[in-house]
């Protein structure tokens, strides 16, 4: 049924999505600046860095985005979520932080390589968990009285949650490995994130069957979706075998979108299961309506803007020779 309340939390899930997709391959980056190693093990964290450092901060509207629509549109979903998983999110925010500054420090020369490549290890892992913790209906202890720890770690901290956490992490780290195929011209380079995406591609394939197959409280994802993500996923593992990167990063994007959609899809109608529907959350309708019209107002300028922004910083590979 098409409503204000669903355009505006398709919203959201879109902004989620394009957030995996940017900001989410920038936290892959920095997975493999920790684990950079071999011969050329300078030349890849260079690469990384090049990569990275035009954009990253850009890449967070998505999530403001997905967060200000939250709290304006569904004020009761995002008071149940702000409670129940305020441990993880207040450490995924520092995480956040961290690595930013850290970033920052390490491009002009100040150290703070170790605290941007661990912040970029953690944070992925908090924001599965949260994704998880949502996912499975367990969100709803945090509101209940009762023990610290029964009100606001037991909401999150199940097998579960973690299982989405490093799968999570395994998504970003396979989505940068490829993205960093296309951003290098260097032969040599490309065969050492070629390799790394298609072990990258390996292991979110065995969380994936491992997931559904061990730990199973969340919603099905529908078989249609199934098949199309197996299909990128076998596209992507071919391009990556021929060498045919530029398609390897369509359809490995194509990929993870797919994933993000598939949890959107398996929760509707609800948008906080086990009983919280997108209908039920939502808030008055002028205020939907007025949170539409500023959405329309600011993609005006959001996505010209953007485009300017990969423009100009994108337009060149960052290959090093």
């Amino acid at each position: 049924m098409l409503s204000l309340a669903n355009v505006l939390a398709a919203i959201i899930l879109a902004a989620l999505t394009a957030y995996v997709l940017l900001g989410g391959a920038d936290f892959g980056g920095g997975v493999w600046d920790l684990f950079a190693s071999g011969p050329r093990k300078a030349r890849q964290r260079d690469l990384i860095a090049h990569a990275i450092g035009p954009v990253w901060e850009a890449n967070h509207v998505w999530l403001i985005l997905a967060i200000v629509l939250l709290f304006t549109c569904f004020p009761r979903a995002f008071a149940t979520i702000a409670i129940g998983l305020h441990v993880p999110l207040t450490l995924m925010l520092i995480g956040i932080v961290l690595r930013g500054s850290a970033f920052v420090f390490q491009t002009y020369g100040g150290g703070g390589g170790r605290v941007f490549a661990t912040a970029s290890l953690v944070t992925p892992i908090l924001l599965g968990v949260c994704v998880g913790a949502v996912a499975s209906g367990t969100v709803w202890l945090g509101v209940r009285d009762g023990p610290f720890a029964t009100s606001f770690i037991d909401s999150w901290f199940t097998p579960f949650g973690f299982a989405v956490g490093i799968f999570t992490l395994a998504c970003f780290a396979f989505l940068a490995a490829v993205y960093l195929t296309v951003e290098s011209k260097n032969a040599e380079l490309q065969e050492d994130f070629r390799r790394r995406a298609l072990g990258a591609g390996g292991t979110v394939f065995a969380l994936a069957v491992l997931g559904l197959g061990v730990f199973s409280p969340a919603p099905r994802v529908d078989p249609p979706v199934v098949v199309l993500t197996a299909a990128a996923a076998l596209a992507a593992f071919w391009s990556l075998w021929r060498r045919e990167y530029k398609y390897a990063r369509v359809a490995a994007a194509a990929q993870v979108a797919l994933i993000v959609w598939g949890w959107g899809i398996a929760q509707y109608p609800y948008l906080l299961p086990p009983d919280l529907t997108i209908a039920a959350a939502a808030a008055p309708r002028i205020t939907l309506e007025l949170a539409l019209i500023a959405v329309g107002v600011g993609a005006v300028v959001l996505f010209p803007s953007l485009y300017y922004l990969m423009k100009i910083f994108k337009g060149k590979s960052a290959s090093l020779e």
